[in-house]
């Protein structure tokens, strides 16, 4: 599967940015799709998950009730929608996509998207 994401962005702190990762193919409701993001210097963060159906989702502490993870099978769609967005938010953010759901190590992805930028003034 091919992953193309998009709707990064320049916001003020406290704005909202909506991210999407569209898929490729037809066998996207086979895969739980999840966000990540990777500040310079520093490692690639699992921010969230969700699984093939829609029907649970994962966040990381960093990002739990600032930001919902929602899929539409339909468009082959992932979403990200992050509020109250603070400086430390900044960084590149990635769309992963796996057939099983084994874990939040980036390494245990199988697909990436290519990254698409956010940057949040203080």
């Amino acid at each position: 599967v091919q992953l193309q994401a998009s709707g990064g962005g320049l916001v003020q702190a406290g704005g909202s940015l909506r991210l999407s990762c569209a898929a490729s193919g037809r066998t996207f409701s086979t895969y739980a799709m999840g966000w990540f993001r990777q500040a310079p210097g520093k490692e690639r963060e699992f921010l969230s998950a969700i699984t093939r159906t829609g029907g649970t989702t994962y966040y990381a502490d960093s990002v739990k009730g600032r930001f919902t993870i929602s899929r539409d099978n339909t468009k082959n769609t992932v979403f990200l929608q992050m509020n109250s967005l603070r400086p430390e938010d900044t960084a590149v953010y990635y769309c992963a996509a796996d057939i099983n759901f084994s874990g939040t190590a980036s390494r245990e992805w199988d697909y990436w998207g290519q990254g698409t930028l956010v940057t949040v003034s203080s």
